[in-house]
């Protein structure tokens, strides 16, 4: 085997077949985190994105809607208090919108009363998530929601 041959063609092509595979794979499910707060935002793309999903951030309310249309992700992770528009406004117009039906909602936020809650899920909410919140409980909502068969 010369210098430059170190594994082969046989070997370069298996990996890099491997790693397109692993990059994308056929059934990525898309998650748009609608967060204002940097650092909350920061921990909670890296946990997400860690866990295989294609992850987009949106840290404004007023551009969540836009966003939402564009990229049709099959869940929407939406702080309750946002610039611009809140999380309830965004859910309520999710759920108003016939083509958006099939969209699952993740809301969470700091104020964690039972009053929050229940407004957030007679919006429209799936699920609805109090700050702070262990790590394990947040991935293990999203992959229950993300393998529920959609509202649509």
């Amino acid at each position: 085997m010369a210098a430059g041959d170190a594994g082969g063609p046989d070997l370069r092509c298996c990996l890099h077949r491997l790693s397109r595979r692993e990059a994308r794979p056929m059934e990525e499910k898309k998650v748009l985190l609608v967060e204002d707060e940097d650092n909350i935002a920061l921990a909670l793309e890296h946990l997400i994105a860690r866990q295989g999903y294609a992850l987009r951030r949106i840290a404004d309310g007023t551009l969540a809607m836009e966003a939402i249309v564009e990229d049709h992700p099959d869940l929407v992770v939406l702080d309750v208090m946002l610039p611009g528009s809140s999380g309830y406004e965004i859910c309520q117009s999710i759920r108003r919108d016939a083509k958006l039906a099939d969209i699952k909602v993740l809301m969470m936020t700091a104020r964690g009363g039972e009053v929050e809650r229940r407004k957030g899920m007679a919006l429209g909410a799936d699920d609805f998530m109090t700050k702070p919140f262990a790590t394990s409980d947040l991935t293990n909502r999203i992959k229950t929601l993300l393998e529920e068969p959609s509202n649509a």
